[in-house]
C-alpha cells in the first residue's frame, strides 16, 4: 500500500474510506421493514392497551439493556438478529415516538403480537394492530418519509428495502383451535380453512407489493404442535400436537407455492419462501445436537412443561437461557432465533426457496 504524505492525507483518507467501507454502506444504507405477529414485533404492543404485551420482567433479561422491551424473546428477536448480521441499524416499532427524521430511513417495525391474517384471530387480546392496519401504516410511513426526502427518493428506498413478514401461527392457535368447536372450525374443516388463509394472505402480499416491496421474505408457520403452550394442553408423555402438526404441515407447502404462483405473476423472485418449520424441527426434534437440554419445557412459565399461562416475574425461570430452545410457552430463545436466522441467511433450498438472504444480498449489491 502506498504511503501518504501530509500534503496528500485528507486524499488517502477519502481512497481508503472509498476501498474499505463502500459496500458495507450499501448494506446498512438499505432499509429494513417488519410485518406480522408476536414472533417479530420488538415493542408496538407497548404502545397499546392490550394484553398481548411482552413489557415486564423477565422478558428482555437477555437483552443489552437488561430491561424488557416488548420483545417476546429473553433477548434478540429475528428482526434484531438480521439487522446485526447485515450490519444495518435495528429497527425501532413504528409506534416509538423515537421514530422520527433520519431513524425513519433505516424502516420501521410493524408488527403486533397477536395478530394474524384473518382480523378475527387474536380477537381476545383486544387493541391490536392488525395486518390491514399495518398495511396503513406502512402508507403513512411512506407519505412521512416523503416529506423528508421527496417522492422519487422514498420509493427507491421502499423498493431496495428488506422486508420480513411472519403471520399464520395465530390463525391457528388463536383462532382455529383456541377453544373447542370455535367458530371458524364450525364453519371450515381444516383442509378448507387452510385454502381460505392462503387466499387471504396473497391479497395481503399483493398489497404489500402494490406498496412498493420488492424483496419479501416471507416466512411459514413454525411446529405449532410443539411449542410448550400446546404440550401442557393436548400432549399425555411430550408427544407433539398431531392436529396442530397437520395444520402446519398443511399450511406450509401451500404457501410456498402460492408465493411462487406470485413471484410468476410479477416476473421476479419478490417473494422468498422461508421454511421456518424445518429450521425449527432442527432443533425441536434434536436438542442435544444444537446444544440445547430440552425443546420441550420453556425457560419461563409454569405448570406442566412451563407452558402455562404467560412468563411474568412470578414464573419458573432457568438460569442459562441459551441451553432451552424455548424462551416461553410460545416463543424461540434468542439462541433459538440465532440457529433461525443462520439459515435464513446461508440455508439451502430445503430452507429458502428460491434463495438464502446471503444470495439476495450479494444479487442487490450488483445492481
Amino acid at each position: 500500500m502506498m504511503s501518504c504524505s501530509l500534503s496528500f492525507l485528507s486524499y488517502c483518507i477519502a481512497l481508503l474510506v472509498f476501498a474499505f467501507c463502500d459496500l458495507p454502506l450499501e448494506v446498512e444504507s438499505r432499509a429494513f421493514f417488519v410485518f406480522g405477529d408476536s414472533l417479530v414485533d420488538n415493542g408496538n404492543n407497548n404502545y397499546l392497551l392490550t394484553s398481548a404485551r411482552a413489557d415486564s420482567p423477565p422478558y428482555g433479561i437477555d437483552y443489552p439493556t437488561h430491561r424488557a422491551t416488548g420483545r417476546f424473546s429473553n433477548g434478540l428477536n429475528i428482526p434484531d438478529i438480521i439487522s446485526e448480521q447485515l450490519g444495518m441499524e435495528p429497527t425501532l416499532p413504528y409506534l416509538a415516538p423515537q421514530l422520527t427524521g433520519d431513524r425513519l430511513l433505516v424502516g420501521a417495525n410493524f408488527a403486533s403480537a397477536g395478530v394474524g391474517i384473518l382480523n378475527d384471530t387474536g380477537i381476545q387480546f383486544f387493541n391490536i394492530i392488525r395486518i390491514g392496519k399495518q398495511l396503513e401504516y406502512f402508507e403513512q410511513y411512506q407519505r412521512r418519509v416523503s416529506g423528508l426526502i421527496g417522492a422519487e427518493q422514498t420509493e427507491q428506498l421502499v423498493n431496495s428495502a428488506l422486508i420480513l413478514i411472519t403471520l399464520g401461527g395465530n390463525d391457528f392457535v388463536n383462532n382455529y383451535y383456541l377453544v373447542p368447536f370455535s367458530a371458524r372450525s364450525r364453519q371450515f374443516s381444516l383442509p378448507d380453512y387452510v385454502v381460505y388463509l392462503i387466499s387471504e394472505y396473497r391479497k395481503i402480499l399483493q398489497k404489500l407489493y402494490d406498496l412498493g416491496g420488492r424483496r419479501v421474505l416471507v416466512t411459514g408457520t413454525g411446529p405449532i404442535g410443539c411449542v410448550p403452550a400446546e404440550l401442557a394442553q393436548r400432549s399425555r408423555s411430550g408427544e407433539c400436537s398431531v392436529e396442530l402438526q397437520r395444520a402446519a404441515a398443511l399450511f406450509n407447502p401451500q404457501l410456498t407455492q402460492m408465493l411462487a404462483d406470485l413471484n410468476s405473476q410479477i416476473g421476479a423472485n419478490v417473494f422468498i419462501a422461508a421454511n421456518t418449520f424445518t429450521m425449527n424441527m432442527d432443533f425441536v426434534s434434536n436438542p442435544q445436537a444444537y446444544g440445547f437440554v430440552t425443546s420441550k419445557i420453556a425457560c419461563c412459565g409454569q405448570g406442566p412443561y412451563n407452558g402455562i399461562g404467560l412468563c411474568t416475574p412470578i414464573s419458573n425461570l432457568c438460569p442459562n437461557r441459551d441451553i432451552y430452545a424455548f424462551w416461553d410457552p410460545f416463543h424461540p430463545s434468542e439462541r433459538a432465533n440465532r440457529i433461525i436466522v443462520q439459515q435464513i441467511l446461508t440455508g439451502s433450498s430445503e430452507y429458502m426457496n428460491p434463495m438464502n438472504l446471503s444470495t439476495i444480498m450479494a444479487l442487490d449489491s450488483r445492481t
